[in-house]
């Protein structure tokens, strides 16, 4: 008589699920931690126009973004109905931009500044000669590769 019997098989514990809830809120306090959320409030309406050929920005964390439309309904008052810009959180104009630039370069490592991008995200109302002025002050400040946002055309 031996001890194991080969015939019979032992059935499979259930899966402890006792360590469950700690997995769940670790990740969730990873998530958490991780996760950035947006840090500008946007002033101003921006309807990007719509292109066909697209090129996606791969460094994201090099991109500058000038927003520049009118402003929205409860900062009309404010700031009236004229198109206007916005670096981060402020209102403000062209003259503006070249310190909003330096301050974005000294934030980043002297390795990475030849790659900087500014990216303008322009209402599709707004006229050439808001846009040709920002482009004048990013031209002046040495800032030469600009990046033009839109949406994917629908086909």
């Amino acid at each position: 008589m031996s001890k194991f019997s080969p015939g019979k098989t032992k059935a499979m514990p259930a899966v402890s699920t006792a360590s469950l809830p700690d997995i769940i809120f670790m990740l969730l306090f990873f998530f958490m931690v991780v996760t950035q959320l947006r840090e500008n409030v946007l002033k101003v309406n921006v309807i990007t126009p719509q292109a066909t050929e697209l090129t996606k920005l791969i460094h994201k964390s090099l991109v500058n973004t000038i927003h520049v439309g009118k402003p929205k309904d409860q900062y009309q008052l404010q700031y009236g109905t004229a198109p206007m810009l916005q670096l981060n959180d402020q209102v403000s104009s062209p003259r503006d931009i070249p310190l909003f630039l330096e301050n974005f370069r000294a934030n980043v490592k002297e390795a990475q500044r030849p790659r900087i991008i500014t990216s303008l995200k322009v209402d599709g109302d707004v006229t050439m000669g808001i846009l040709q002025d920002i482009k004048t002050a990013l031209r002046k400040s040495s800032q030469l590769k600009i990046n033009y946002s839109a949406k994917p055309r629908a086909e």
